[in-house]
């Protein structure tokens, strides 16, 4: 095999794994998804003398699932970035209130958290 720069591998679900079908190569298998690529890898390099810098794995069904799964992990990242922005908006309050001259225990009832993580807040 001359250069290869990305090999292909359509997976396919059997009883006790995956069918992984290299276009060009052949056919080979793997218990689980997370190690197809490497098992990919392994086998056209032991087919052509030359490993492969770059293994793409598709998965041709559980499409819904797929979908499903990646939507699950854009709301995850909206999520942590929301976390983040409360977080940062939560430390401005704190100061806000605390160089308005307001104590600690007042900051922490107009907030409702407790003088402990006021403290935590605006440090």
């Amino acid at each position: 095999m001359d250069e290869v720069n990305v090999c292909t591998a359509r997976a396919k679900r059997w009883a006790d794994g995956w069918e992984l079908h290299i276009e060009g190569i052949g056919v080979t298998q793997s218990r689980t998804l997370d190690s197809a690529e490497k098992q990919v890898a392994d086998y056209v390099e032991t087919l052509t003398g030359e490993r492969p810098p770059h293994v793409d794995v598709i998965v041709d069904s559980l499409a819904k699932e797929r979908r499903s799964a990646a939507a699950a992990r854009r709301a995850t990242a909206r999520a942590e970035q929301m976390q983040r922005e409360a977080a940062a908006e939560n430390r401005a309050a704190a100061k806000g209130l605390r160089d308005a001259g307001l104590s600690v225990s007042d900051t922490a009832y107009i907030m409702g958290v407790s003088r402990g993580r006021v403290s935590q807040l605006i440090k």
